[in-house]
């Protein structure tokens, strides 16, 4: 698929035919465009979990609405110990800003980009009871989960919401300096 047009059509997709599951070829193609994402300092303080366990999905809906019956669910996470810190003139060394929430943030982007170019639907989650279920997951505690990214085909008569397509123009988000 042409990059414009995967950039284009993606859509955040709020029902799953949850008796289709993603193919191995598929969610292998997208966990290596995870992979490859940038990280600051290439530090890859990402990981990727990969539920699809009727036990795993049972945990993550105890802690979402937002499943929709995906099938399969990344729980994407980063390593808080393993992070670069921006440099800065002013604050103290608490007060600067780190790259665990934008690498993995980059590194989600991207498995969603993949999802799409594969012609797996995909939802980014964030409405999450996080702490519960990184606790539930039984996650080490060194590890911070950003995000769930929901996998899956749309169920039959599954479209993007009304708005999607509705798009501010470049001028009223673009400025030059």
């Amino acid at each position: 698929m042409d990059f414009k047009d995967v950039i284009k059509n993606r859509y955040s997709c709020k029902r799953y035919d949850s008796q289709k599951q993603v193919g191995d070829e598929q969610l292998n193609a997208i966990l290596e465009g995870g992979r490859v994402a940038p990280t600051a300092k290439n530090l890859q303080e990402q990981h990727i979990y990969v539920v699809q366990s009727a036990e795993g999905l049972a945990k993550i809906d105890k802690h979402t609405p937002c499943r929709y019956g995906a099938p399969t669910v990344l729980v994407v996470a980063f390593d808080k110990t393993n992070v670069y810190t921006y440099p800065t003139a002013a604050g103290p060394e608490t007060d600067r800003r780190q790259s665990g929430i934008e690498d993995a943030a980059i590194v989600a982007t991207h498995l969603m980009l993949s999802a799409a170019n594969e012609g797996v639907d995909s939802c980014w989650l964030n409405c999450v009871h996080i702490d519960d279920l990184h606790k539930d997951l039984g996650l080490p505690e060194n590890e911070e989960i950003l995000m769930l990214l929901d996998l899956g085909f749309a169920a039959e008569g599954t479209q993007p919401l009304s708005n999607h397509f509705s798009r501010k123009p470049l001028e009223e988000t673009v400025s030059y300096l």
